[in-house]
C-alpha cells in the first residue's frame, strides 16, 4: 500500500511518518517544498530511513518523476518528493508519479494568530492548496482514500449548552484559519458528492507533543521554561489568556486515530477526534512549572491576545470511538514532560 502525507515536515506529519514506518506493507511518501525545514524528520534521517527522490534535480514532467519514483523509491524508508501545494502543476506531477492508495492531507498554515496577521495567505494556502490536490487526484484517474485534517476551531463560538461538542453542532468560525478549515471541509464533501472522491474529514481538537512549533502555546511555554533553566532569559514567563480551555491529546495518539480514520471511516463523513477532557491553559502552565525547579514570575503580554478567541473547546468523540475503539493512551502529563524534554535538548 502506497501512502502519501502532505505536510510531512510538520509536527503531526512527521509523527504520522514515524507511525507508518511501524506498519507492515506500507510505503511512505511525503511532499516537501525546497524551503521546508527538515528538523522534524531528523530522527528518521539519523536512523537512515529518509530518502529524497530526485534530490538536486528539477523535474517538470510527470513521466520522468514516475520513473524516478520507480527507480529510487524505497519501501522501508520515508520517501520525499518535492511539490508545493500552491503549484497545480507540481501537484499533478506528484500525484501522477506516486499514484497513492491513501492520502493524509495535513499541509496547511495552521497557526491561528498567524491567520490574523496573514489572512489572505492562510486562505490561499489552505483552500487553493487543497483544490490543487483534489484536481490532481481527479486528473490522475486514481481512487485513493483521502483524509482531510479539519480542526475543532471550525466550531468557534460554542455555547455552554452545546458542550461537549458533537459533529452536528453549528460551525461558527472565529478566525481566518477557522474559516479556511471550514472551506476545506466543504470542498472535500463537495468533491465526494460531485466526483466520488473518497474523502473523510476529521475535526481534530488540540494535539500536542515533541516537535510542536514554538509559536504554539504549549510549546512556547515549555521553551520559555527551558530557556530560563539554562539562564538564557530572565525568570519571567510571558503569557496570553490563561483562562481559555482546550481539549488536548498527545500527537502520537492522534496519528493512530488518523490511520483508523482511513481504516474504518466512511467516505463523506466527518469525525471529531479528542480526549473529552478540557483543561485551562493555566493548568498546562502549572504542570510544566511543577516539572522544573526554576522560580518564575508569570507576566501577561497583551500582544499574545487574539482579536477574538474561542473560550472552550471540548470534544464529544463518541461517533469516532464507537466506530474504531480508539482511545488516547498517553497521559497529558507525559505529553508535557516529553515536550519540555524536547526543548531542553534544543535551547
Amino acid at each position: 500500500m502506497r501512502v502519501l502525507i502532505t505536510g510531512i515536515t510538520g509536527m503531526t506529519g512527521s509523527h504520522l511518518a514515524d507511525y507508518l514506518l511501524t506498519r507492515d506493507n506500507v510505503e511512505v511518501y511525503g511532499t516537501y517544498r525546497w524551503r521546508s525545514r527538515m528538523d522534524n524528520l531528523e530522527d528518521i534521517k539519523r536512523a537512515g530511513r529518509l530518502n529524497i527522490i530526485g534530490e538536486g534535480s528539477t523535474v517538470t514532467d510527470v513521466a520522468v518523476l514516475r520513473s524516478l519514483v520507480a527507480e529510487q523509491g524505497n519501501p522501508g524508508k520515508v520517501n520525499l518528493v518535492e511539490g508545493d501545494m500552491m503549484d497545480p502543476y507540481a501537484m499533478k506531477r506528484v500525484i501522477g508519479a506516486i499514484r497513492p492508495d491513501r492520502i493524509f492531507h495535513l499541509a496547511a498554515q495552521s497557526y491561528v494568530p498567524g491567520s490574523w496577521a496573514g489572512p489572505a495567505e492562510t486562505i490561499q494556502r489552505n483552500i487553493i492548496g487543497q483544490v490543487n490536490l483534489l484536481e490532481a487526484i481527479r486528473e490522475a484517474g486514481i481512487d485513493p482514500l483521502i483524509h482531510i485534517a479539519g480542526s475543532s476551531e471550525e466550531y468557534g463560538l460554542a455555547y455552554p449548552n452545546e458542550v461537549p461538542i458533537k459533529e452536528s453542532n453549528p460551525l461558527r468560525p472565529m478566525s481566518p484559519y477557522a474559516v479556511s478549515k471550514v472551506a476545506q471541509e466543504m470542498l472535500a464533501l463537495q468533491y465526494f458528492r460531485s466526483y466520488g472522491l473518497k474523502a473523510i474529514v476529521t475535526r481534530g481538537f488540540n494535539h500536542e507533543g515533541p516537535r510542536r512549533g514554538h509559536v504554539f502555546v504549549t510549546s512556547n511555554l515549555a521553551k520559555q521554561i527551558a530557556e530560563i533553566e539554562k539562564g538564557l532569559r530572565s525568570p519571567v514567563i510571558l503569557v496570553g489568556d490563561l483562562s481559555s480551555q482546550r481539549d488536548w491529546t498527545d500527537v502520537r495518539d492522534f496519528v493512530r486515530a488518523y490511520w483508523l480514520v482511513l481504516e474504518k471511516g466512511e467516505p463523506g463523513e466527518v469525525y471529531n477526534i479528542g480526549s473529552g477532557v478540557a483543561r485551562q491553559v493555566k493548568d498546562l502552565l502549572d504542570i510544566l512549572l511543577s516539572m522544573s525547579q526554576v522560580q518564575v514570575e508569570v507576566k501577561v503580554d497583551p500582544s499574545r491576545f487574539r482579536p477574538s478567541d474561542v473560550r472552550l473547546l471540548l470534544a464529544d468523540a463518541s461517533k469516532f470511538t464507537q466506530l474504531t475503539g480508539w482511545r488516547p493512551e498517553i497521559p497529558f502529563t507525559q505529553t508535557l514532560k516529553d515536550l519540555l524534554s524536547y526543548w531542553r535538548e534544543r535551547v
